[in-house]
């Protein structure tokens, strides 16, 4: 019996290539690229699991943070690049908790754990420094926010971490404030490791962070007050950047009416980034999502010509009102003809990005070396946290200094 599923499936793979076969030829112009047949299933394939990275930045919003929540919208993409650089590529997924204090306009705004980095990047887009102004800030809500209102996984093998960003102590005076040593003792229990980075030299901050990195089985790191992150322009970003809005628009969705509504938030964001944010940190994003962590950033879930070309789905099985809108009327030899040009346009630019990221690379690796002032950065200081923590979860990274 099992022989004979086995030869049915093979059968049917054979007759869908050859059946195809004809459709491919008559494309004409477009550079062809072979559209796989699906896979038979081996029960005997093992899969192997990807490792995993769950990281949580609960960042102090007030006034005096101008100059690191500028630094984090910066640099947010090669902190996810320099995780991505692990051999396994591992699965990245990060979340935020922006605070402030009573009396403020919020106190904190959760935004959770999420491989759609984009997502992620254009709601901090919004954030900007207000508040504040009378020393201590809502710290200890923030922590707590952080480890319980996360949708951490339960996977023990997960690096998960939480990097608390601010340049004031926590308030310890506030009734119905569950304390950071309470919500330490939670985040142990669950695997989350808690590292503190302070913003400036207030000694009472210096304090309180160090006990919360030493409890919280992390490291502390003291940065300028704008961040010490290492700002660095190269002649290739903004071309880097025009190619990656073009790489964008090869992207076409398909699936449920609540499916195509989160994938279209997904590409608001997207268009949001690419004409609100930096050059260079388009160029950052560029060189993330062409890592094989990035990929699952960049397409996102339910991304139709990546599904088809790869062969994981058959085009033909897609019912017509989950295609996108102008592709529904289309006789199958259209919807094929228009994946492969697209897929194949796609191929080209990812081809012009990997060559320009190259370059881009080894001019920045020349311009860290002249500069000498790298192992001060925040770049540096939290990527040594991520070698030496991710270590004990079997992510193992060569490299010896960030992406920048």
């Amino acid at each position: 019996m099992k022989s004979k599923l086995i030869a049915l499936s093979l059968f049917a793979a054979t007759a869908g290539a050859v059946t195809l076969y004809p459709v491919y030829n008559s494309i004409g112009a477009v550079t062809p690229v072979e559209l796989k047949p699906a896979t038979p299933l081996n029960i005997n394939h093992v899969i192997q699991q990807r490792k995993k990275i769950e990281v949580v930045f609960a960042l102090d919003t007030t006034g005096s943070m101008g100059g690191m929540i500028e630094a984090a919208k910066e640099k947010i993409w090669s902190i996810a690049s320099s995780m991505a650089s692990e051999q396994s590529a591992p699965e990245i997924r990060m979340g935020l908790v922006a605070y402030r204090d009573r009396g403020d306009s919020y106190v904190t705004q959760v935004l959770d754990l999420s491989g759609d980095l984009d997502s992620m990047y254009a709601a901090l887009m919004d954030f900007q420094a207000a508040g504040g102004g009378d020393g201590p800030e809502s710290v200890n809500q923030a922590l707590n926010d952080a480890v319980t209102k996360i949708s951490w996984s339960d996977d023990k093998e997960t690096y998960k971490v939480v990097f608390l960003v601010g340049d004031a102590p926590p308030h310890m005076d506030y009734q119905n404030d569950v304390k950071y040593p309470e919500t330490i003792k939670i985040a142990q229990q669950s695997g989350i490791i808690i590292n503190t980075i302070q913003c400036g030299e207030d000694r009472s901050t210096l304090q309180r962070w160090n006990q919360i990195a030493q409890l919280g089985s992390g490291s502390y790191f003291q940065v300028e007050q704008s961040g010490s992150a290492l700002a660095i322009s190269t002649p290739f970003d903004e071309k880097i950047a025009k190619l990656s809005e073009e790489l964008d628009k090869t992207k076409l969705y398909y699936g449920s009416r609540e499916e195509q509504m989160a994938q279209k938030k997904k590409q608001d964001a997207t268009e949001k980034l690419h004409a609100s944010s930096s050059v260079e940190s388009r160029a950052r994003r560029a060189t993330f999502n062409a890592s094989k962590s990035g990929k699952d950033n960049f397409l996102g879930k339910g991304e139709l010509v990546d599904d088809v070309a790869s062969g994981r789905v058959d085009i033909g099985s897609i019912e017509a009102e989950k295609l996108p809108a102008p592709m529904q009327a289309m006789a199958p030899e259209e919807q094929l003809a228009i994946i492969q040009e697209k897929a194949a346009k796609r191929d080209e630019l990812k081809r012009q990005i990997a060559t320009l990221a190259k370059q881009r690379s080894s001019f920045i690796k020349e311009e860290v070396a002249t500069r000498g002032d790298a192992e001060s950065s925040l770049d540096y200081k939290i990527f040594s946290a991520v070698k030496e923590q991710a270590e004990k979860k079997g992510l193992h990274y060569e490299a010896d200094a960030p992406a920048y």
